[in-house]
């Protein structure tokens, strides 16, 4: 065993056992960050507009700060950008990471000297965790990749601006530098596929034990290195054990990874964000993720049904229910106040808090009533999928087809790009409507009521996301495609680039 693995397994220990003394402390925990973040923002502008000066409780802070989303923050962020200190957190944030944003295009979040420990930390014990629970350490070792986006950072009003996995990469520890890959350089490239094979260059013949990256850009780093190769990984990577990936529900991708692969390994699954790390796994036998109660983060839950209502009610995590699907809202030691994520997530575990991502608020379907969620659409395809084991799945999308032109009943639209398609096409899309009947009460009630008709299976050639990524400019990094939106413009361009 290297000396890496050997020193990881003592402090893998004394993390776990940290851990543990927060989490018995859960709800305390949480109270206290509260007060601490309200405290430490009393003199900043947002603390003096919102009267952080008279917040005494919870009941207090939730009248005090309203539910925010990054439009309803951005005067205050232009603020910071134009180089202004004591806005949103005290003094001026050490790095914005740069993301996607919808109406409000490019989004500028805040990273602070404090809440910088979040991201780092929290992928740090990520890792620990499972050796303290597998004693496997022995990947520590060999060669790591983390796929992510471009180190290079710019000035925004003093403040480094990069992407979030970029700025990640400044920060990775020492002791791991030296087996960490790509190159620098490498890393800088900016074109995705550019990036990709100078990547495949540098570690072909590397003995790569760990390899991490959201799951459809890993697995399209496989695909090139079995072109190359005519390999399973498992036979250009013998030593590849553990897998981490995050951004995106594991379970389309799990068998056409692993069936690359060739071989079963590891896995942890994280959930972080620009806004925070949020949570991980923190045991291989189960699959919620630990929420991460003790980072500098407070957290409160609206209730998915509630999420719209004018003054939805916000629950602390003391008042959370298993089962429930819940909007996040975070407050952080950034100076993120009242933010909605947007995303949705579900309680499986009050003992250890645990979660599962359940979707994003937005992206959902209710165009007939239905309010069908991401993960009742993922739910369904996996379903499917095992009762087809030859089917394998690149990605996919759903939308609503409200007028066919044809005059018949609408229906909703699932477009799929196959690596495998079923060999029963028609029993594949049966079983995928059955489950997402039994799933959603209201999906059924529309079926049955012949409002709308079974859904329809459009497959797509292959490469069809890839290039639909490209001609948006969101190839590689931490971009994603909705796994389901409540209008077509996603659907129309990818039936568009489909036909091209």
């Amino acid at each position: 065993m290297g000396i890496r693995a050997l020193l990881s397994e003592p402090l893998a220990r004394y993390i776990v056992q940290r851990q543990n003394e927060w989490i018995s402390r859960s709800i305390e925990v949480q109270e206290k960050w509260r007060k601490d973040l309200v405290k430490k923002a009393l003199n900043t502008q947002f603390g003096k507009d919102h009267f952080f000066k008279d917040i005494n409780s919870y009941s207090d802070f939730r009248e005090a700060v309203p539910v925010h989303d990054y439009e309803d923050l951005h005067t205050y962020i232009d603020k910071v950008k134009k180089g202004e200190e004591d806005i949103l957190w005290p003094g001026k944030p050490l790095y914005f990471a740069k993301t996607s944003g919808t109406t409000s295009g490019t989004k500028y979040i805040p990273i602070s000297k404090d809440s910088i420990s979040n991201h780092i930390d929290s992928a740090r014990n990520a890792i620990l965790t499972y050796i303290a629970e597998t004693k496997r350490a022995q990947f520590l070792d060999k060669k790591l990749i983390f796929l992510s986006g471009s180190p290079v950072l710019t000035d925004t009003g003093g403040v480094l601006t990069g992407r979030l996995s970029g700025i990640s990469n400044h920060h990775v520890p020492g002791y791991l530098k030296s087996n960490q890959m790509p190159s620098y350089d490498t890393n800088c490239i900016e074109d995705w596929e550019t990036k990709l094979d100078k990547i495949i260059d540098e570690t072909i013949d590397q003995p790569m034990s760990l390899i991490s990256g959201i799951p459809p850009w890993v697995q399209m780093y496989f695909d090139k290195i079995t072109e190359r190769t005519g390999k399973k990984i498992k036979d250009v990577f013998p030593d590849f054990s553990l897998f981490i990936y995050g951004g995106v529900n594991f379970e389309p991708y799990r068998a056409k990874l692993f069936e690359s692969i060739g071989k079963r390994i590891d896995s942890i699954e994280l959930y972080p964000a620009s806004e925070g790390f949020f949570a991980y796994q923190n045991s291989q036998l189960d699959d919620g993720l630990l929420l991460l109660l003790d980072t500098g983060i407070f957290y409160e839950f609206i209730p998915v049904e509630n999420f719209f209502d004018e003054k939805p009610k916000r629950l602390s995590i003391g008042e959370v229910k298993i089962g429930q699907n819940y909007a996040v809202i975070v407050n952080n030691n950034a100076g993120l106040w009242g933010y909605s994520l947007g995303d949705t997530v579900r309680f499986v575990s009050l003992n250890p808090y645990k979660i599962l991502v359940t979707g994003r608020i937005k992206h959902f379907i209710s165009a007939f009533g239905e309010h069908m969620i991401g993960e009742e659409i993922e739910k369904a395809l996996r379903y499917a999928m095992e009762r087809h084991p030859e089917v394998e799945v690149v990605e996919f999308t759903v939308a609503p087809m409200v007028n066919s032109g044809n005059g018949g009943l609408p229906y909703h639209e699932w477009l799929v790009e196959f690596a495998v398609e079923p060999n029963n096409k028609e029993q594949f899309v049966v079983d995928i409507d059955r489950k997402l009947t039994e799933l959603n009460i209201y999906y059924k009630d529309l079926i049955k009521g012949s409002i709308l008709k079974t859904l329809e299976l459009v497959p797509l050639r292959k490469n069809t996301f890839i290039d639909y990524m490209r001609a948006n400019g969101k190839l590689g990094g931490q971009n994603k495609v909705p796994r389901l939106s409540n209008d077509r413009k996603i659907a129309d361009e990818l039936i568009k680039s489909n036909r091209q």
